[in-house]
């Protein structure tokens, strides 16, 4: 799961209007691939909440890097490890 929350105090709402179009087309990509499953726009502040389907945290977080508000650090992006349930199996 990754929760993301802008910079708006660094960056002014026309920053993040140039980088937006980019954004929304990287994510289309990740979920396109299967990589993105969902995706939530937060409304206690500007930003995201969205699990990715990675081997590995390297994996997951090389995705994050690869959006373009991550490459140009207009947003920060917590990245966390979730495991399966097991308490819907059988006993």
């Amino acid at each position: 799961m990754v929760i993301t929350q802008r910079y708006s105090d660094r960056f002014a709402d026309e920053d993040f209007a140039a980088v937006l179009p980019q954004e929304t087309e990287t994510v289309r990509g990740l979920y396109a691939a299967g990589q993105l499953r969902q995706i939530w726009l937060r409304e206690d502040t500007r930003g995201a909440c969205f699990l990715l389907e990675a081997d590995s945290l390297g994996e997951a977080e090389a995705a994050v890097a690869a959006l373009p508000l991550a490459q140009k650090e207009m947003s920060s992006f917590q990245i966390i490890p979730l495991r399966p349930y097991g308490g819907f199996g059988p006993s």
